[in-house]
């Protein structure tokens, strides 16, 4: 007997770093016309985004749209305040980043996404976890609060980067250690919605075979209300280091397999902003 819609249990599917590049975005614009995605997150300091903003356009309403917050990648060092995910952990670890100057830099992300999507973000989270690192997260909060309104259906949703109970490896562990628990007692405390568990942490390496596993894993440990992450691209881009393992996901997502493994699962793809309603 098939199992009926609401047995089944929603997750949201979040693939990251849209206009990290035009291979990402074209390749995160498909999978979300197919369906196959429910929520991305945009860096917002690449060059990309003014141009590559009109390829959601067409998605509005049907997946969430996210400000990737962004500390340690390329587009950050340009932009002046950019740290090497390294020297980002450290300074996180000895006392924290400067909160005035982590909100200036939090309240320019936030501008650049709404020039260009012309609405709040559905969501904030970070490149590498950005989001969850002291003095960033107190930031972020107050920023969310201050710009948004207290009552959590005005806000975007904040991503928690925590693995649940019993589905956590060594680099899931690391994440979380960065203040996963720490970003979400200050959000409760403000009552800024969260989206309390994520999955999808691993280490690029691997074939399809081996993605494919992962992702059966994931899908069956993932609460309902859960964030999975995935990193995909249409083609592979000069100079990108995970650029293989990008084309494996959007392979794997894009194919019949997918579908295959939600049904196996018992697992739709859902919005997140209904957490707040």
């Amino acid at each position: 007997m098939p199992t009926e819609h609401n047995d089944l249990t929603g997750v949201i599917l979040c693939a990251d770093d849209f206009a990290v590049h035009e291979p990402a975005s074209h390749g995160i614009a498909l999978l979300a016309a197919m369906g196959r995605l429910s929520a991305t997150s945009v860096m917002v300091l690449s060059p990309r985004w003014a141009h590559d903003v009109a390829l959601l356009h067409s998605l509005r309403g049907r997946i969430d749209v996210g400000l990737h917050l962004d500390w340690t990648s390329e587009f950050a060092l340009a932009a002046g305040h950019g740290l090497s995910l390294g020297a980002a952990m450290l300074k996180s670890a000895l006392g924290g980043f400067d909160r005035e100057a982590a909100r200036e830099v939090i309240e320019r992300q936030l501008d650049a996404f709404e020039t260009h999507w012309k609405a709040p973000p559905d969501y904030v989270d970070g490149h590498q976890h950005v989001q969850q690192f002291a003095g960033i997260r107190e930031a972020l909060v107050q920023a969310l609060v201050r710009r948004y309104g207290a009552r959590p259906s005005q806000q975007p949703y904040l991503r928690i980067s925590r693995a649940p109970a019993g589905a956590a490896d060594l680099k899931s562990r690391v994440i979380a250690v960065m203040g996963a628990s720490a970003l979400e007692m200050i959000a409760a405390d403000a009552g800024v919605t969260r989206a309390g568990a994520l999955l999808g942490a691993y280490d690029f390496a691997g074939d399809a075979v081996g993605y494919a596993r992962r992702m059966d894993g994931w899908l069956a440990a993932a609460p309902a209300g859960s964030i999975l992450m995935c990193h995909p691209a249409r083609e592979l881009a000069p100079g990108d280091a995970i650029g293989a393992a990008r084309v494996r996901e959007f392979d794997y997502l894009s194919s019949a397999d997918f579908p295959a493994a939600l049904a196996r699962t018992g697992v739709r793809l859902v919005r997140g902003t209904h957490l707040a309603r």
